[in-house]
């Protein structure tokens, strides 16, 4: 295989301006990013660094598709295609986040009375069916590609959970009742079972102890080495250091 001498960034940031409106301060504007450019390429991991209210999750945000922006551009290139998230339309948004954008928040958002095994699992599902037809009510075939397909997404959500020590008596439960640091360990677990060519990690180390968040390292170098490209707020500058290739100041 060639290597590219050249190679494109797989994210790449051109002049982003994002504020935002106090409504119950008279419309007050609140700029938080101004002409922001950033490339991220395959096999980075990019920190992002300074105070709070600085920006980071801002742009998290943005790269993610939940926030829109002012002015610039966001480019995005998965999957030998090459997407502007900035124009692209709501469906294409959500194509880009079910399987090529993972994206580890700082909490865990889940449907209630869904078990932990489940919530991480789906994410897997959730790709898997964005490639293959559902199946339908008079096909066995599809029924048996469908139950082999969630068979395969629990055995995967399964391992990571059990490598992130999470205890197996809580895989049947839904994580709502868990503590912070089970839950995170969830959220991780969902946001790594997908190996996407872009992950986006917002403090992921939170609330954990020292030898998950060991194992959370491991998990954002195997990333890298698999070629993603990865963009990161890290508060503990232990993982920082460990995990980051580079870093930028906000």
């Amino acid at each position: 295989m060639k290597h590219d001498p050249h190679p494109l960034p797989v994210i790449e940031v051109r002049a982003l301006r994002k504020t935002f409106t106090l409504h119950l301060r008279d419309g007050v504007q609140l700029p938080v990013l101004d002409g922001l450019d950033l490339e991220v390429f395959a096999g980075e991991c990019v920190a992002l660094v300074g105070a709070s209210g600085r920006g980071k999750s801002t742009l998290m945000k943005c790269l993610h598709g939940n926030y829109g922006c002012e002015a610039g551009e966001i480019h995005l290139r998965a999957g030998g295609r090459e997407h502007c998230l900035t124009t692209a339309a709501p469906r294409t948004v959500q194509a880009l986040r079910r399987e090529s954008v993972s994206y580890v928040s700082q909490f865990l958002r889940a449907v209630p009375r869904v078990s932990a095994l489940d919530v991480v699992a789906e994410r897997a599902l959730e790709a898997q069916w964005a490639r293959t037809p559902p199946p339908t009510d008079d096909d066995p075939l599809d029924d048996r590609r469908f139950e082999a397909q969630v068979r395969q997404a629990r055995e995967q959500a399964a391992a990571l959970l059990a490598r992130l020590r999470l205890p197996e008596s809580l895989w049947p439960l839904p994580p709502a009742t868990f503590s912070g640091g089970e839950q995170q360990r969830v959220n991780i677990a969902r946001g790594f079972i997908l190996p996407t060519p872009v992950l986006l990690l917002d403090e992921p180390t939170a609330s954990l102890d020292a030898a998950n968040r060991q194992v959370v390292v491991e998990l954002i170098r195997e990333a890298r080495q698999r070629g993603a490209a990865i963009v990161g707020i890290f508060h503990d500058e232990e993982v920082r250091d460990a995990v980051a290739t580079r870093q930028i100041a906000f």
